[in-house]
């Protein structure tokens, strides 16, 4: 496939049409960016891809629009933006290009699209807006790529090619960043498994480094788990487990009377020779060695299970 052109719309730019550029740029490194909304630019030709312009769909004359009647929809009817489209158009091609292996790629590919596309997808079209994250309402992504567009009176010649271009830069990092954080949490995902059936019916995990571990535990079906230790760059750690996606609370917190205490006082309050910190919202606690933490994390079992 020769493709010369990536064709999108001028003028101000969105998150949809900025991310679609990013993997477009990815898989056609040679091909020029157009943003025009000029007839002869946005009709579908054989040395282009056409997106969020044109008014239609069609993947066979890669053209991929949603703004006009009939526009594809997800499978429980949800809109697609020309991000949307694009992803599920070149998704894979692109994780391929990035080198996310090919046995974790449609897993990767399904939660990028469920994690990062959808939202944009959602709030491109409207259907959700970003007042609904309240004071964290400006800090959305659409929101932060709004503030990289040249404002009303700096418009001079080439202003929105410039930003559009600035914006790129910084959308492929979060783009690449999401998909490697999604490959991220595959691979933790087999290591917490793994230790999973080690453990058996103890109620601590001890994992061989710091990694996501909640998701695994869920899956894995490991409701007996109460703490997690594992080795940080210079200690080791003791960390609870969240009951639910959402929020702070924990299965089980550390004791009350270790809260908010450091070194000497953790030590003498614990009686872990070793303990260096418990955090005062007793969600997590440090220890200077492996043998430590983990006499920490079986004192914390035995307060939960005898209160």
């Amino acid at each position: 496939m020769n493709i010369e052109f990536l064709v999108t719309h001028s003028g101000g730019f969105h998150a949809d049409e900025l991310m679609s550029s990013v993997v477009l740029t990815k898989l056609f490194p040679a091909a020029r960016i157009v943003r025009s909304r000029s007839p002869e630019w946005i009709a579908p030709a054989a040395d282009r891809i056409v997106y969020d312009v044109g008014g239609a769909f069609d993947p066979e004359l890669r053209i991929f629009d949603h703004h006009q009647r009939g526009a594809p929809v997800r499978e429980d009817g949800r809109p697609f933006s020309s991000f949307g489209l694009i992803w599920r158009q070149y998704g894979m091609d692109y994780l391929a290009a990035l080198g996310v292996p090919a046995e974790r790629a449609a897993a990767v590919h399904a939660a990028f699209d469920r994690k990062f596309v959808l939202p944009i997808d959602l709030v491109d079209n409207g259907a959700i807006d970003p007042s609904i994250a309240g004071e964290l309402a400006g800090l959305t992504l659409p929101a932060l790529f709004d503030t990289l567009k040249p404002s009303f009176d700096a418009r001079g010649e080439d202003a929105d090619e410039r930003a559009f271009h600035a914006a790129l830069a910084v959308a492929a990092i979060f783009v690449e960043g999401g998909i490697r954080v999604q490959d991220a949490k595959l691979r933790a995902e087999a290591l917490v498994l793994e230790a999973i059936k080690t453990t058996g019916d103890n109620r601590v995990l001890e994992l061989p480094m710091g990694m996501p571990f909640r998701p695994a535990i869920i899956k894995a079906g490991a409701e007996h788990l109460l703490f997690v230790v594992h080795p940080r760059e210079n200690d080791w750690c003791v960390t609870g487990i969240r009951r639910a996606d959402e929020g702070f609370e924990l299965r089980a917190d550390l004791p009350a009377a270790w809260a908010g205490l450091s070194n000497v006082e953790l030590e003498k309050a614990s009686g872990v020779t070793g303990a260096t910190f418990c955090h005062k919202g007793r969600f997590i606690a440090a220890a200077k060695t492996r043998e430590a933490a983990l006499e920490l994390a079986h004192l914390a079992v035995e307060d939960v299970t005898s209160a």
